[in-house]
């Protein structure tokens, strides 16, 4: 699979989000939306679907709505309850101010906004106020809501942790539950940015693919566990999903994660790249097979 939206006349499609519905697969993915001059500016919200995971048909894009999200949106994380589909995205291009929407829909292309949007931005002194790269997890009637920010220098690229119950998303029920970052880079390949967390559930534990490095620096993918969504342990030093070599699609970066459980129980992981430094962009997938808790990617 390399999947790309060339409605814009190029190739670009970013930050992969999947999900089962109403008898098919929808992907929903970050686009370049056109401004007045019919240029690419921002980022918009792309919807294609496929019947194998592998070719995919663009079906429609989310129209931006309100003065929250005149500026653009992206990022989006898609999930399943009781029988609709959830949306959680960033609002794009108001810096400290960009947080993370949710919306609801029935089809999968027509959206109804959650009324109390933004539903979370983060608090506390360790960092700037921002909240992008949304993704969620169900455990125990509890979603917990993961997202990127940056330190107050703006200048380092972390991960925080919300929750709330599953059966009320309204901004007030949401509850940040660290006082700081659960995971920020450490390692040499991870440079100044985590970003992009994509979080299952196997087992009772939590698995987080997440991505190391700013875009085509190069991005590559890491993984780590948990057993409470706050405290995270990586499961290597070394990256699990690389950048490809000098003459692979993917060589400026292997990047933002999404990791997706179909109904039965198979993992796949999907993630973006490009060889040319982000003047293109395609989304990719690979199957995660699990021994002994740990993940291999084929």
């Amino acid at each position: 699979m390399l999947f790309a939206d060339t409605s814009r006349g190029r190739p670009f499609a970013k930050d992969p989000a999947v999900v089962r519905f109403l008898g098919k697969y929808w992907l929903y993915y970050s686009i370049t939306p056109y401004n007045d001059s019919r240029e690419p500016d921002g980022l918009g919200i792309g919807i294609a679907t496929s019947n194998d995971l592998e070719n995919w048909t663009k079906v429609g894009e989310l129209e931006l709505e309100g003065d929250l999200e005149k500026k653009g949106i992206g990022a989006p994380a898609a999930w399943l309850h009781n029988g609709q589909l959830h949306l959680f995205y960033q609002t794009y291009g108001n810096g400290r101010r960009d947080a993370i929407c949710h919306a609801i829909s029935n089809d999968g292309l027509t959206f109804a906004r959650n009324p109390t949007n933004p539903i979370v931005r983060p608090t506390g002194d360790w960092n700037c106020g921002r909240a992008i790269d949304a993704d969620v997890a169900e455990r125990d009637g509890i979603l917990y809501l993961f997202w990127a920010t940056r330190d107050p220098d703006f200048k380092i690229q972390m991960l925080g942790v919300s929750s709330a119950p599953v059966d009320d998303l309204r901004a007030e029920n949401w509850t940040q539950l660290c006082d700081g970052p659960i995971l920020k880079p450490e390692l040499d390949w991870e440079q100044e940015c985590i970003e992009a967390p994509a979080v299952c559930v196997i087992d009772g534990r939590f698995y987080m693919f997440y991505a190391g490095a700013y875009n085509n620096m190069p991005q590559q993918i890491g993984c780590a566990v948990s057993d409470d969504a706050v405290h995270w342990e990586r499961l290597s030093d070394q990256p699990i999903l690389p950048n490809g070599g000098p003459s692979d699609w993917n060589s400026s970066e292997s990047g933002h994660p999404y990791v997706f459980v179909d109904d039965d129980d198979a993992t796949h992981l999907f993630y973006q790249g490009n060889n040319d430094m982000g003047k293109s962009w395609y989304l990719a997938r690979k199957r995660v097979i699990w021994n002994e808790g740990l993940p291999v990617l084929v």
